[in-house]
This record gives C-alpha cells, sequence and structure tokens, in this order.
C-alpha cells in the first residue's frame, strides 16, 4: 500500500512474474513457501526464533466453518500467529471487517482478543483505505486494519507509518493486501523489530496466499518464509517478484 515512509528508494514497487522462480538464490534474501495447513504448522513450530510475523487471516468464507465456528477458529489462529514472533518480536495482521445477519464483525478485536491470551499488547493500530476517502460502500467497509502486537517489544515514540494510509498499493490477488501497505509493514520488521532482535528478522506469513508479503520483505533485503494451503498459489508465492519501480531512487531490476 502506498503511503508515508521514512526510505523514499523503497517505497513504491511494481510486480513482475518471472517464468522462473528466482527467489532464494544465493545471492540475495532467501524465500521458503510450504504448502500445507497453517494452523498444525504453527502449532508443530511454536516459537521461530528471530520471526516478524506478518499476515492477514482468512474470512469465514474461505475456510467452510460456520460463523460461530470460524469466530474461534480465527482468535486461536491469530494466537498461534502471536506465538510464532520471539517476545522481543512482533506480529502484524491486515484484516477487514465484514458484515452478517445486519452487525458488522470487527476483525481487529478478534486480533486483541488473541493478542491478550498470548500475553502481547497492542503497539499501534492504523487504516489502510481500500477506498477513496469519502466514498460510500455496500456490503464490505472501505478500509482495512493494520495491527502490530507484541509480548515485549515497545513500539517507539516517532513512527513513521501514517495513521491512515491512502494508498494501498498494487494488489496482486484479489484477497491480498497492497504492496505498499506490506512495504510500511516489512520496514517496521526492519527498522524496530530488528534492533530489538539483534539480527534482521525472517518475515513469516503463515497465510501467505500468493506472496505479498513475501515478495517485499525480500525486496527489502529480507529473508521470507510463507505457508499456504493451496497449491497453485504456493506455486505463485515462490515466484513472485516486487521492486522499485522508475524514478523512485532505485534501478529496475
Amino acid at each position: 500500500m502506498r503511503g508515508l515512509s521514512s526510505r523514499g528508494s523503497t517505497d513504491s514497487f511494481a510486480s513482475v512474474r518471472p517464468e522462473t522462480c528466482t527467489a532464494g538464490m544465493t545471492d540475495g534474501p532467501k524465500r521458503e513457501v510450504v504448502c500445507a495447513d497453517a494452523i498444525p504448522w504453527l502449532r508443530e513450530r511454536g516459537t521461530i526464533p528471530g520471526a516478524c510475523v506478518i499476515t492477514s487471516l482468512p474470512d469465514v468464507s474461505e475456510v467452510g466453518l460456520a460463523l460461530p465456528a470460524w469466530r474461534t477458529w480465527f482468535v486461536e489462529a491469530a494466537r498461534l500467529a502471536v506465538e510464532a514472533a520471539p517476545a522481543e518480536g512482533a506480529a502484524l495482521f491486515f484484516q477487514s471487517d465484514i458484515k452478517r445477519d445486519g452487525a458488522w464483525i470487527d476483525k481487529a478485536a478478534l486480533v486483541l482478543r488473541a493478542a491478550e491470551a498470548a500475553g502481547a499488547t497492542l503497539l499501534f493500530h492504523k487504516i489502510v483505505c481500500r477506498r477513496p476517502p469519502g466514498a460510500l460502500t455496500a456490503g464490505r467497509p472501505g478500509f482495512t486494519h493494520f495491527l502490530a502486537v507484541s509480548r515485549a517489544l515497545q513500539c517507539p515514540d516517532v513512527l513513521p507509518i501514517p495513521d491512515v494510509i491512502v494508498d494501498p498499493g498494487e494488489q496482486l490477488w484479489v484477497r491480498a493486501m497492497g504492496v505498499r501497505a506490506a512495504g510500511h509493514a516489512v520496514r517496521f520488521a526492519r527498522d524496530v523489530v530488528a534492533p530489538a532482535l539483534g539480527r534482521a528478522p525472517v518475515v513469516v506469513d503463515p497465510f501467505c496466499g500468493v506472496g505479498t508479503v513475501l515478495a517485499v520483505a525480500n525486496a527489502h533485503g529480507l529473508d521470507a518464509l510463507g505457508v499456504e494451503k493451496h497449491r497453485k498459489r504456493a506455486e505463485q508465492a515462490r515466484g513472485i517478484v516486487v521492486r522499485p519501480e522508475p524514478g523512485d531512487g532505485a534501478e529496475r531490476g
């Protein structure tokens, strides 16, 4: 998603879909995509050393559960995602609310319930516009919640992320987060989480879809690890690449 950044050279991205996968080559950041169900994978892995989790949990329409069961599933999945990061690390979530039977379901509240169960506290809560500000929407809200939580990390007093990110950037898939919004999350991992961990973090997305977060992490020089249940999307996630657009201070690859 597009927004303000303290590093102009990495604020703007274009996507390419190469015929062969270049991620994970020895001369650049590594990327691994596991084709698996994220919940048992997270339970088995537990806390991942050096991880910063950046993800978006699936909607009720994607998991084949009744609404009450999905609520329970969502909170458990979010708790596991929080616990996958070390205490000094962080878990960042992009979630859009849904409306069912005339009532809104606040996914940010569900994330915070999971964070509390994991012993984590809120670092920040931003808004990403899905539609232009002031536009009327029907069925789905025109914004996405962007939250970060941690069990030990403290958010700096000055955070170079705007409260409202107006332009989310290109979406590489209909359900994907925008690449510029993902850039804000990855830069937080690189600039804030890394000093707390004492090392460059590995960006982990346990619900990686087509791999937007993984590609943006690699574009910022960070290794990435993703999990995707659907084989076709897992294959896409291994090959998707984003790179700086011309005119932002970096050469096009």
